[in-house]
């Protein structure tokens, strides 16, 4: 087979190109020869189509890292690039960081931290290097807990330590570890619930040290994917989009130490690849990209976050109907495909590119095109070995957690048009019937769209290709079938961001107080403790908050707890008072957040349960307001 996709130098053991001896493993449902048909037709199409305009085609070169530079860039993008270099000596913003980690995240990190530790070591670099148990041996001295990693038992029992010491009101935040004395007991979810609760590395570490884990293989007919659910959660379940940029910051850190800590249980190499800059389009619709288009496209549609073509190629094959038969499988006419593509870059924009001339087929190559013609892939350079790497994960459960953290890992811009890709693709599997385009179908068709690239440069292992096409496929599939569940936040991780807000509130306060101390004011001091007392302790009775709806015509409104009582109810309450032009307003298009206390900003979803809430956050506010978009 012709080279030219993008391969991440898969350790694949060697296997036959017919695929006689493809490793059935537990992470890869059955797949002959006959059932890849389609996913090799389409790679077929793919080379045709390059072979064409190979002219205009640019490697795209994977720069390999140097000994120590992967993990060194991996603590940059964990955020704890103060723990080397120049700035090692101002660590103790990490320190609050890394006392929120769970054992496994610990771990990960220790690793990382002893490499580039090892690494400047021989380059005699002047930066200090802190030893790995220096740096958690700093938590302990400063709070008084056992965070050296070192010792599992200890660093167990240190997570239930989280009462606040200075007199405010603090929830207990449960980030999972003190579950693992007995880790299958006091779990009541069934196989086929997502435990969101508990560090999913630590949930898979618990299960490798145990029998159950030998026995709960993935296997299973083509077919036969879980009917996988997320537990209700009475303090709301939290969505990509939910959280304030600063919060969502910390997610990003959190999810990206997370994944590399599931990878190490299995000992799965998490590589962040990086592609060497190369020149690219700085205009135009094909072969630009992402963030260009959007900043175009911001111009004729402000705040819009899918690139307009995107958007359009879409509406034109759903215009004409789902239900045409081999639809996304049937490629358009290559030279007509070829002639509409150049004639959108000259005349999209204008408006006046005629659509009645796109046929559906043709619309369908188009769609594929703008993918696969992107600088960089849609699952990003960074980030496209870790998807494949999914299917090396021995459970079911586990490959959609490293799908789920890996979504939460993608740039915004990205992230945005591959829900849109994924809704799409669902609404063509809802025809399946008369399209005969399956979930099965539809993955093979697109995997190779999605997971091969323009990297010409770059070399296929001609015996491993099958058991990448089987596994690509695969990932393919989980992130249709799943992709409601993949653009949730996990409650284990938001917990964790709570934490490190409560933990760096603690320390602003102890640096006021001590400046405070030094200028000897203490009348100032205690009028600012007054100060402190949040809008809910001074005005409200207990078991009642205020919640202000500064837009609306009721503006505040007092709301007894009950147990029973939900966002969606307040929310409700305050749109049936009826006057001005509030009614414009609907129950879909707002909504109401929980700002502050140990959290930046969060909208709710409307089967929260307000009092399970507010003993998580009492000293957040209340307030209703329009989604942002």
């Amino acid at each position: 087979r012709r080279s030219g996709q993008y391969t991440m130098n898969h350790d694949h053991s060697k296997k036959t190109s017919d695929g006689a001896s493809f490793d059935r493993s537990g992470s890869q449902d059955s797949l002959d020869e006959l059932s890849m048909d389609d996913y090799w037709k389409e790679l077929e199409n793919i080379h045709e189509t390059r072979g064409n305009n190979h002219e205009e085609r640019v490697a795209l070169v994977v720069k390999e890292p140097d000994e120590g530079e992967l993990e060194e860039e991996w603590l940059k993008e964990a955020g704890l690039s103060n723990l080397f270099g120049e700035s090692s000596d101002d660590s103790l913003e990490s320190m609050v960081f890394l006392s929120t980690l769970t054992r496994t995240q610990k771990a990960a990190v220790e690793k990382r931290v002893e490499t580039v530790r090892q690494t400047m070591r021989k380059k005699n670099k002047q930066h200090q290097i802190p030893d790995v148990r220096d740096i958690f041996r700093l938590q302990n001295d400063s709070k008084g807990k056992i965070c050296d990693g070192s010792e599992p038992s200890t660093v167990r029992t240190s997570e239930n330590k989280n009462e606040i010491q200075d007199g405010t009101k603090g929830p207990k935040f449960n980030l999972g570890t003190d579950e693992q004395k007995s880790p299958l007991e006091d779990m009541p979810f069934s196989d086929t619930d997502i435990n969101l609760e508990i560090s999913f590395a630590e949930q898979a570490a618990n299960l490798k040290d145990s029998s159950v884990g030998k026995m709960c293989k993935g296997g299973g007919g083509d077919t036969l994917l879980p009917n996988f659910r997320l537990p209700k959660d009475k303090t709301g379940t939290t969505k990509i989009g939910d959280l304030a940029p600063q919060d969502m910051k910390k997610v990003y850190s959190l999810a990206l130490i997370e994944l590399t800590a599931l990878y190490d249980i299995f000992g799965i190499e998490f590589k962040q690849q990086k592609a060497v800059k190369i020149k690219t389009k700085d205009s135009g619709l094909f072969g630009v990209p992402l963030s260009v288009l959007l900043e175009q496209d911001q111009k004729k549609v402000p705040g819009t976050k899918i690139p307009l073509i995107f958007q359009k190629l879409i509406a034109q094959i759903e215009e004409a109907t789902l239900e045409t038969e081999g639809l996304l499988r049937i490629p358009g006419v290559a030279t007509r495909v070829k002639s509409l593509c150049q004639e959108l870059e000259a005349k999209f924009y204008e408006g006046t590119f005629n659509w009645e001339n796109v046929k559906q087929h043709d619309a369908a190559s188009l769609l594929k095109l703008f993918i696969r013609e992107l600088p960089q892939p849609l699952l990003t350079v960074e980030y496209l070995k870790a998807f494949q790497d999914v299917q090396s994960l021995p459970m079911k459960k586990q490959q959609l957690q490293a799908l789920n953290l890996l979504v939460l890992l993608l740039p915004e811009a990205n992230r945005d048009t591959l829900k849109v890709l994924l809704e799409f693709l669902q609404r063509v599997i809802d025809h399946r019937d008369k399209n005969k385009m399956t979930l099965k179908n539809v993955a093979m068709v697109m995997a190779p769209n999605l997971f091969t690239f323009h990297g010409l440069g770059s070399k296929t292992i001609e015996q491993s290709e099958f058991v990448k096409a089987a596994g690509t496929a695969n990932v393919m599939r989980f992130m249709i079938q799943y992709q409601k569940l993949l653009w949730t936040i996990p409650k284990f991780i938001v917990n964790q961001v709570r934490k490190q807000n409560t933990e760096s509130q603690k320390k602003e306060k102890k640096d006021k107080a001590v400046k405070k101390l030094l200028k000897k004011m203490a009348y100032d001091r205690e009028k600012h403790e007054k100060q402190e007392k949040t809008p809910n302790d001074a005005d409200v009775p207990q078991g009642v908050i205020r919640v202000q709806a500064p837009h609306l015509s009721k503006v505040s409104m007092a709301i007894q707890l009950t147990e029973e009582l939900k966002a969606g109810d307040i929310v409700a309450r305050f749109l049936s008072q009826k006057s001005g032009n509030v009614q414009t307003l609907k129950k879909e298009e707002v909504c109401l957040y929980e700002i502050g206390g140990n959290i930046g900003e969060r909208c709710l979803d409307g089967d929260t349960y307000m009092k399970d809430l507010y003993q998580l956050n009492p000293n957040a506010e209340w307030v209703i307001k329009s989604k942002q978009s």
